[in-house]
């Protein structure tokens, strides 16, 4: 019997299961070869960046075309790899802390609200420990109340070298500070921490720069800038503090001048010694000009004249005296700098500094004969910010993690003292985007002092220091708190409404007005 001729699509029938099963195994292939590269990158540690497309990796194989039916099929397939939820609090924000602040907590309703500062303790007995005698051992890790009180104390100091410092380009008081000595702290709202004025401090940059890069309207000093000031603690302080307290705040770079200064990376040597420290800071500290008006003496020797000055008058009346110099930026590298000059001058008193975001100033051999002369410093530090890992960002971090090797070579910068490093994502009160220069200011680094405990705790319940304080200068609050950014200014930018009804610009009253005769300091400390 014949066999009956088959149809030819019986026959495409009948070819189709073994071309399907080539497919098959064509298609098992490929799925393997994407799957061993996806582990592949995965173990890499690519894992947050990776974000593999099964079928866009199909397409980049060469021997294979693939057809927009063929697509079509094996696009479920990509649902395989689960993309990375981005993290979000599972909480909202009002939860993430036990007493956390709204934008109604911002709005003064003439009711009693919670005090911007935390009762203060008598620390008389424990003054040096937390001055750092012992390195500040066992009081970061977690941080003491108590010093975390004193250090956002030295801070506001600080602050108010900016709060005051007279940067208007318009005004002809450009690089002064904005309140005579005696009215300072009464007008920033600083003799809350009973210390008084006793000198200001006045700088220049002794560089040559290029004409635009220098101020270009008449102001009251062509050369000097105002750089900070000398301070004593008054009675009642000294007996809560358990001394007399001589403090010297240095402001950060704000002129541009200054700015080129903290550019300089080259090392100069002092004397005929082995140190070496940054050539610009150097710079700022020591120049004079003999026809400048309030720099016929460097900023160093006005300083030391004032800290000789005080120190021989109170232990002349048989008082314990202690020396803090405190500064933030550039201010921080120019407290080291001073604290080498007072310890070599006065080896048995005790010297403590307290920096915020400080660069480094000096080599190795800076480093040794600071803590030779037993200066005891503190820098406190932001993980996200850059100015404290300069100057050499690359460099030096590099050659710092081969001490072993590089540790003696003269070139290399090094920090001094004992570091508190604080982290922008711990407090719940700012964004989370990165601002390089937010991170660099005075204010952030007081509101995440204030909510420190330690590195594995969350940002302290029941911090005190007020929030809205971050956005004087900056805008890094949270939305949902509702505080304007960039608020501390003066009102209408300085113009006032005179009897004309015209707006002007005001003159300074007469007492607040600069003048070389405020350089030189009273000849007794002011009554307390």
């Amino acid at each position: 019997m014949e066999k009956m001729e088959l149809s030819p699509m019986r026959n495409m029938a009948k070819q189709k299961p073994e071309k399907a099963r080539r497919t098959k195994r064509v298609w098992r292939l490929k799925l393997n070869v994407t799957w061993q590269r996806m582990k592949k990158a995965l173990k890499s540690g690519l894992r947050n960046r990776l974000r593999v497309h099964l079928a866009s990796n199909l397409n980049k194989l060469p021997t294979l075309k693939i057809n927009h039916h063929d697509l079509a099929i094996i696009r479920p397939i990509q649902h395989v790899m689960k993309k990375k939820k981005p993290i979000r609090p599972t909480m909202p924000l009002e939860k993430l802390i036990q007493f956390p602040y709204t934008a109604a907590d911002f709005v003064d309703r003439g009711d009693a609200m919670t005090p911007t500062k935390s009762p203060v303790e008598n620390i008389s007995t424990r003054w040096r420990e937390l001055h750092g005698l012992h390195n500040w051992e066992g009081l970061i890790e977690p941080l003491h109340p108590w010093l975390r009180r004193e250090v956002v104390k030295y801070g506001e100091f600080v602050e108010a070298t900016y709060d005051a410092f007279d940067f208007d380009p318009l005004s002809e008081f450009c690089g002064s500070c904005r309140y005579n000595p005696n009215k300072l702290f009464e007008e920033l709202g600083l003799t809350k921490h009973g210390y008084k004025v006793t000198k200001y401090i006045y700088a220049m940059s002794h560089v040559d720069v290029p004409e635009w890069f220098e101020k270009s309207h008449c102001t009251w000093s062509k050369d000097s800038n105002w750089m900070g000031y000398v301070a004593v603690s008054g009675d009642a302080e000294t007996t809560r503090i358990g001394r007399r307290d001589i403090l010297v705040a240095w402001r950060g770079t704000v002129a541009p001048t200054e700015w080129y200064s903290d550019l300089k990376t080259s090392l100069q040597r002092l004397g005929k010694t082995n140190i070496k420290v940054q050539s610009g800071f150097l710079g700022v500290y020591c120049s004079k000009g003999e026809f400048t008006r309030y720099n016929k003496l460097s900023a160093s020797e006005q300083v030391m004249e004032e800290i000789r000055r005080l120190v021989t008058f109170f232990r002349d009346r048989g008082e314990e005296v202690s020396l803090t110099l405190c500064g933030h930026s550039l201010g921080g590298a120019l407290a080291l700098l001073n604290a080498y000059d007072a310890a070599t001058y006065f080896p048995d008193l005790f010297i403590s500094v307290i920096s915020f975001a400080a660069p480094r100033v000096g080599n190795i051999h800076f480093k040794e004969k600071l803590n030779e002369l037993g200066v005891k410093t503190l820098r406190v530090v932001i993980k996200q910010d850059i100015v404290p890992k300069l100057p050499g960002f690359i460099l030096n971090t590099i050659l710092n993690k081969f001490t072993a090797i590089t540790g003696r070579l003269k070139w290399i910068y090094r920090h001094v003292g004992t570091q508190l490093k604080l982290n922008m994502l711990h407090s719940p009160y700012l964004r989370r985007d990165h601002d390089y220069t937010g991170c660099h200011n005075l204010e952030i680094y007081l509101h995440l002092l204030d909510g420190y405990v330690s590195k594995t705790s969350k940002f302290r319940w029941n911090a005190r220091r007020d929030v809205a304080l971050v956005n004087k200068s900056t805008n890094m609050l949270i939305k949902e708190l509702k505080i304007p950014g960039c608020w501390y200014e003066r009102p209408f930018k300085g113009l006032v409404l005179n009897q004309y009804g015209r707006w002007v610009k005001p003159g300074r009253q007469a007492e607040h007005i600069p003048s070389p005769l405020n350089i030189e300091s009273c000849q007794e400390p002011p009554p307390f």
